[in-house]
């Protein structure tokens, strides 16, 4: 079973994904509410995947991206955005993210970017 760790600022969001996540077989390793704390829990947990926020105070999205690819480049990372912020999803992409997914989350969404980010 894939482990997933989920980083988004919103408990809401967390608990969400965590939902959609928990109702389809996958495991859910750990939660971080921002990109500082993420990169500490990736290196504790070492997920399978991340989803991961772009916009978190203390560190954000990218830069916790960045971050997790410098310590591990294999590892598969999937951006979570609210619309309008296309320049960053190209950012993250480019910088090594698998996908993205746009709030507000759509199920079969979510799964079909986390299963194709795990292939």
């Amino acid at each position: 079973m894939a482990s997933v760790l989920i980083v988004d600022d919103a408990a809401f969001m967390r608990m969400m994904i965590k939902d959609i996540l928990t109702k389809n077989g996958l495991d859910v390793a750990g939660e971080a509410e921002n990109g500082a704390v993420a990169v500490d829990k990736f290196k504790e947990l070492k997920p399978d995947l991340v989803t991961m926020d772009i916009t978190m105070p203390e560190k954000d999205g990218i830069a916790a991206l960045k971050e997790i690819l410098a310590m591990d480049k294999g590892a598969r990372v999937v951006m979570c955005s609210a619309m309008g912020q296309q320049a960053m999803v190209i950012e993250a992409i480019q910088a090594g993210a698998k996908d993205f997914i746009v709030k507000p989350f759509k199920p079969e969404r979510v799964l079909d970017a986390i299963h194709k980010s795990l292939a």
